[in-house]
């Protein structure tokens, strides 16, 4: 264990909270679970890694993938983190930007001019991320897209998100126009309405400094100056909320009215209600009766608290996904997969849940090439599904090989007929119990990778299949 912060490797990591320092060792400190898992999802993106726990999951995943891994005393790692409280995790990557003329339209294009603030820049690249836009331009003198700060906002999305740097806004727009992109800039005393204003397929929205906005040269020169309207009294949005409305709706806009992001996001929000609200029951009630409690009580409350907060990270892992397969911008990460593991982990999960019925494993633990994180949420999301639409007993697990695909399935009892070419269809709020997302996304995203998803009722057991082609070795050379 690393215990001195005067250790060479330590120091070394250090220096790069600097920007000077970073352009010179053209790395960049990526802090936080998210982030780290992010990075791990392809060879090359970690170049090391510092843990508190030496048997952190990230930890034994980067060793597996040959990545140097320290673990370090707490206070080193308050030495190499910003926040106050540090998630136990850091790494090292190299620089992912690219040059503009990299950029590959069709798409949207967010466009920063002289943004400075790190946390607004870093969700900018998280929605830009969900949008599935075609890139991020840090323009002017924004700041830099690798400051911590703006690293762990982004939550890992400056690893899918081509992200452009050290270059002039004019010459980028000029650059971006060359490429066939319309310039739409961001307004708050614009003459045209977001929801009303024609946004092209190829759209570089262009956003300026958080208190001075954007100079009138450059408003003069945009195809389009556009506001957001507002409803409330509000005089303007955040920089960071306006981008994410913007981008999702040109994402809107590009969709057929039957899959459109609009109705996937009431969709996720009615279903993030549910947990949301438990969530507050469980912290209101520790809050005003904590002395009161006994430990067992207190548990089960910590427990409830945890399983609704794993069910709202799926519920945006499968919003994300959603954006990314409409907007035509998936990629799958296949790592050595033990499939029997993703069901024992969805088990564990659900078991926070005391009314939870039992999951079951008859499956042979297979080993597969797989992205393991999308279908885990599958899993998830076939678990939760057949709490609603199955009546009575445990839910099977068990999966099977053949021709190179991988095919899960997951039943349960029940009493009465279910329609099920209609289950994987995305419902809107107030059509009946149920995510209204889950099982959508997860044929989506099956599709998105080659395979299929499906439903059949026989004999009394609703039976939700997973069909995926397993990956070759190549794939995992970069």
């Amino acid at each position: 264990m690393l215990t001195s912060a005067k250790n060479q490797k330590v120091v070394a990591a250090v220096r790069l909270k600097k920007r000077t320092l970073r352009e010179e060792e053209h790395r960049f400190l990526v802090e936080g679970t998210q982030a780290v898992a992010e990075a791990l999802a392809e060879d090359g993106r970690l170049l090391a890694l510092f843990v508190s726990d030496e048997l952190d999951p990230l930890a034994v995943r980067a060793r597996q993938t040959g990545v140097p891994v320290e673990q370090v005393s707490e206070r080193v790692m308050e030495r190499l983190t910003s926040t106050v409280t540090p998630q136990g995790v850091v790494g090292i990557a190299p620089f992912v930007d690219v040059a503009i003329d990299d950029l590959m339209p069709p798409g949207a294009v967010a466009v920063l001019h002289d943004v400075r603030d790190p946390g607004n820049a870093g969700t900018i690249l998280r929605s830009a991320d969900a949008a599935g836009a075609a890139g991020v331009v840090f323009a002017g003198s924004s700041v830099d897209a690798y400051n911590p700060k703006g690293v762990r906002a982004s939550a890992g999305s400056i690893f899918h998100v081509p992200v452009v740097r050290n270059v002039g806004t004019e010459d980028a727009l000029a650059s971006l126009r060359a490429k066939g992109l319309a310039v739409i800039a961001m307004d708050m005393h614009g003459d045209e309405d977001l929801f009303e204003a024609e946004l092209p397929r190829s759209s570089a929205f262009l956003f300026g400094n958080e208190a001075h906005g954007l100079p009138s040269e450059l408003l003069d020169g945009a195809d389009h100056r556009v506001r957001v309207p507002h409803a409330g009294r509000a005089e303007s949005l955040n920089i960071a909320a306006a981008a994410t409305v913007c981008l999702f709706e040109w994402v809107r806009r590009g969709r057929a009215s039957a899959e459109t992001l609009e109705q996937l996001v009431a969709a996720a929000a009615h279903d993030i209600r549910s947990p949301l609200t438990a969530m507050k029951g469980f912290g209101y009630a520790l809050g005003k009766r904590w002395v009161d409690m006994t430990t067992d009580q207190r548990d089960l409350m910590l427990d409830g608290i945890l399983y609704d907060v794993d069910r709202m990270d799926t519920i945006v892992r499968q919003l994300v996904d959603a954006a990314r397969v409409m907007s035509g911008r998936f990629q799958s990460y296949v790592e050595l997969t033990d499939v029997a593991d993703l069901v024992r982990q969805v088990a564990e999960q659900q078991e926070r849940d005391p009314e939870h019925p039992p999951i079951e494993w008859a499956g042979d633990g297979e080993k597969v090439l797989i992205d393991a994180g999308r279908l885990k949420t599958t899993l998830f999301g076939f678990a939760e599904a057949l709490v609603w639409w199955g009546s009575d007993g445990p839910i099977r697990f068990g999966s099977q090989l053949r021709d190179r695909l991988l095919l899960v399935s997951a039943s349960r009892e029940t009493a009465a007929p279910v329609d099920a070419d209609t289950l994987f269809e995305a419902r809107r709020p107030g059509t009946g119990g149920g995510s209204k997302i889950g099982l959508y996304v997860a044929r989506r995203v099956a599709e998105a990778q080659g395979g299929r998803a499906w439903a059949e009722q026989t004999e009394g057991r609703l039976t939700l299949h997973v069909e995926l082609p397993i990956a070759d070795l190549d794939s995992l050379t970069p």
